[in-house]
């Protein structure tokens, strides 16, 4: 599968490790930072090009790290077509794809070690969204709706 990784300052150890495990299982990885430890940067930095792959169709799915992974989270969640999710148990992290077409994975790297992110991971990339199931698609097209709408009602 193709997935983009991303990270600040506080998510950088954790998405390297993350990335190596997702080559040695055989994903093709587009990592856009950050390339180096850097104290200073922002969060929103990363997840702007990590949404736009997925937008633009460079990756099918996104893994986004930060210190808490919320700041992270609320960043990339602004771009258009993008559904991500802080998640810390495997359940959320195949249910969110199965029922809610989630494509972004995010990561709190001081909350979560690299074991448990690993796990996070393989139950994320391995679910599948379950077109085949009415009341999932349903669901989708309405929050697709909120999101065409700007939010707005009507």
């Amino acid at each position: 599968m193709k997935v983009v990784i991303g990270g600040d300052h506080a998510g950088f150890a954790l998405k390297q490790e993350v990335a190596q495990a997702l080559r040695a299982a055989g994903h093709h990885v587009l990592d856009v930072g950050a390339h180096e430890f850097v104290a200073g940067d922002d969060y929103p930095d990363f997840a702007r090009p990590l949404g736009e792959a997925i937008q633009q169709g460079q990756a099918e799915r996104g893994i986004l790290i930060c210190g808490s992974g919320i700041g992270a989270c609320v960043a990339v969640n602004k771009l258009t077509g993008i559904r991500a999710a802080l998640v810390s148990d495997t359940y959320s992290a195949h249910q969110g794809v199965e029922h809610d077409d989630m494509n972004v994975l995010c990561l709190g790297a001081r909350v979560t070690g690299p074991a448990l992110a690993a796990e996070l991971v393989r139950a994320f990339l391995g679910a599948t969204f379950q077109r085949n199931q009415e009341r999932f698609v349903r669901r989708l097209n309405k929050v697709l709706a909120l999101e065409a709408n700007g939010g707005q009602n009507g």
